[in-house]
């Protein structure tokens, strides 16, 4: 896979994260990430430390967020089976602002999958 397939398909799963996180999917939430992924990062003060689960179940269980919550992508690098994606949300249950830092890989079935998200609010 040259780098150009690699970076138009980390568009299409970050998308597809953003996506379901606007419809309040968490199930297809969960196809964006590795089956051992990490996720932490702050909410506010309060560190978070752990696996996406929680994040799953928030999701699941709060009405989707729908408009105003919109995602950008303000950064994006790939280096062979690795990447990073920075993601600046807006929106975020309301009017929270978040900024995601996710790492990725290419797994073990050639696909992209979030390995880890570093979070915060802002």
């Amino acid at each position: 896979m040259n780098k150009r397939e690699s970076i138009d398909q980390i568009v299409a799963l970050v998308t597809h994260y953003a996506e379901a996180v606007y419809n309040g999917d968490a199930e297809k939430l969960k196809e964006t990430f590795h089956k051992d992924a990490r996720m932490n990062g702050f909410m506010g003060d309060s560190l978070q430390l752990g696996t996406p689960e929680s994040f799953f179940e928030e999701i699941a269980n709060n009405p989707a967020m729908k408009d105003p919550f919109k995602a950008t992508i303000t950064h994006l690098a790939v280096t062979g089976n690795i990447a990073t994606v920075i993601v600046y949300a807006t929106g975020f249950f309301g009017e929270g602002i978040v900024e995601d830092h996710f790492q990725l890989i290419r797994d073990e079935n050639n696909e992209w999958k979030i390995i880890a998200k570093c979070f915060t609010t802002l």
